[in-house]
C-alpha cells in the first residue's frame, strides 16, 4: 500500500506571515494605545482650549500644550517613586519566581523611619539649605539601610524556609508579612494620614519651560531616581555580585555548582530592593508631605502594575513601566478625575498584555528564557 505524506511548506507559507501580522498588529498597536490619550488630549487641548483662570470675571481659555507638558512633568515625577518600588519587585521575582506582596509595605516603613529622622536630626522649616541638604542625605542613607536590613529580615525569617515548598506557601506568607508591616505602622503613627513638613517647598517652582513650571517636588523624584537606576545597572552588569544576581536568576542549581552562594546571592537582591523602596519612601514624604500606614498598599498595587507592563525580572522595563503609568495618572487624574485613574490604568495593563504578553521590554525570568 502506498503511502502520501503532506509537506508542511504549504503550512508554513501560511503561517509566517500570519506571525508576521500578529507581531506588526502588536506592535503598532501598542505604539498606538500608548499614544492614546496625549495625542487626544494635545488636539483637545489646542482646537477647544482649556481654561486658565478668570479675569474681570470672565475666563481665559488657552489653546497650546502648556496643560499637557504640566500632565507629563507632574507624570514623569510620580513615576519616578513607582519605578524604584517597582525595581524590587521585579529584582526579587527575576531571581526567585516570587511575588513580594510585603514590599510596598516595606516602601511604607522607609517614609516612617525618614519623618522619624527628621525630627531625631533638628530638620525643619527654618533649616538652612545647607543644613537641609545634609540632614537630607544623612535621612536618606539611613533609611535606605533600615528598609534594606528589612527586606533581607524578611526573606531570612519568612521566604527561605519556604524555597522549597509549593509557591502558594510563600505567596501566602508574603502576604501575610504584609499585614503585619502594616500593623507596625499603624501602631507606629496611627490610623489617619499624618500630614508632614513640606521641607522642600516641593510646589515652589525652580523654572519654567515653554510654559510649564517645573517644581522642586519634580526635579527631587528625578535626581533621586535616576542616580540609583544607573548605579543599580552598573552594579548587576559590572560586578562580580551582580553577575552571581544574573547567573542565580537564570539557573540557581547552575549558579551553585559553579560556586555562587545562592542564598547570599538572594540575600543581596532583597538588600537592593529594600533599599530602592527606602529611598522611595523618603521622596514620597517629601513630596507628598504626608504618611499614612496603608500607603504601602496602593502604592506597592501600581509598582507591581508597572513591573508586568515593562515586562517582570526587566529592570529597563520597571523603571519604564513605572514612568507610563505616571503619565497615565496625571493626565486621567486632571482630565477624567481622580475616581477613573485606576480604571485607566488598568486599562492600559490589559490591553498592554493583550498586545505583549511579555510586557513592554519582555521578561527576564527563567520560565521567559
Amino acid at each position: 500500500m502506498e503511502t502520501t505524506t503532506i509537506s508542511a511548506s504549504p503550512v508554513a507559507a501560511i503561517t509566517r506571515p500570519l506571525a508576521a501580522v500578529r507581531r506588526s498588529v502588536g506592535r503598532w498597536g501598542l505604539i498606538a494605545a500608548l499614544a492614546a490619550l496625549p495625542i487626544y488630549y494635545g488636539i483637545t487641548d489646542l482646537t477647544n482650549g482649556y481654561p486658565a483662570g478668570v479675569v474681570a470675571g470672565h475666563a481665559v481659555i488657552h489653546h497650546d500644550l502648556s496643560k499637557l507638558g504640566f500632565n507629563f512633568a507632574e507624570g514623569l515625577s510620580n513615576g519616578a517613586i513607582w519605578a524604584l518600588i517597582a525595581i524590587g519587585y521585579t529584582l526579587v521575582y527575576g531571581i526567585i519566581e516570587l511575588i513580594n506582596f510585603a514590599h510596598g509595605d516595606v516602601f511604607m516603613i522607609g517614609s516612617f523611619t525618614a519623618v522619624g529622622l527628621w525630627g531625631t536630626l533638628g530638620l525643619g522649616l527654618t533649616t538652612g539649605a545647607l543644613g537641609l541638604v545634609g540632614g537630607l542625605l544623612v535621612t536618606l542613607v539611613i533609611t535606605m539601610i533600615v528598609t534594606g536590613s528589612l527586606n533581607v529580615l524578611i526573606e531570612r525569617v519568612a521566604y527561605r524556609p519556604l524555597r522549597g515548598a509549593p509557591k502558594l506557601a510563600a505567596l501566602i506568607t508574603a502576604v501575610g508579612f504584609s499585614f503585619i508591616l502594616q500593623n507596625v505602622g499603624l501602631l507606629w503613627r496611627g490610623g489617619s494620614p499624618q500630614s508632614v513638613n513640606d521641607l522642600i517647598r516641593s510646589q515652589q517652582p525652580v523654572f519654567t519651560i515653554g510654559g510649564v513650571p517645573i517644581l522642586r517636588g519634580y526635579i527631587l523624584a528625578l535626581a533621586v531616581m535616576i542616580p540609583l537606576v544607573f548605579a543599580l545597572t552598573w552594579f548587576i552588569n559590572q560586578t562580580r555580585a551582580g553577575r552571581a544576581m544574573r547567573a542565580t536568576a537564570q539557573d540557581p542549581e547552575a549558579a551553585r555548582l559553579m560556586g555562587v552562594n545562592v542564598n547570599a546571592t538572594i540575600s543581596l537582591t532583597f538588600l537592593l530592593g529594600g533599599m530602592l523602596a527606602g529611598a522611595a519612601g523618603l521622596v514620597y514624604a517629601l513630596y507628598e508631605t504626608n504618611v499614612w500606614y496603608f500607603q504601602g498598599f496602593k502604592a506597592g498595587l501600581i509598582a507591581f502594575t508597572a513591573a508586568v507592563m515593562g515586562g517582570i525580572g526587566n529592570v529597563r522595563g520597571a523603571v519604564l513601566g513605572g514612568l507610563i503609568i505616571g503619565v497615565i495618572q496625571s493626565l486621567a487624574d486632571s482630565r477624567l478625575g481622580p475616581q477613573w485613574t485606576e480604571a485607566v490604568v488598568f486599562g492600559y495593563l490589559i490591553a498592554i498584555m493583550v498586545l505583549r504578553p511579555r510586557g513592554l521590554l519582555g521578561e527576564e525570568t527563567r520560565e521567559a528564557g
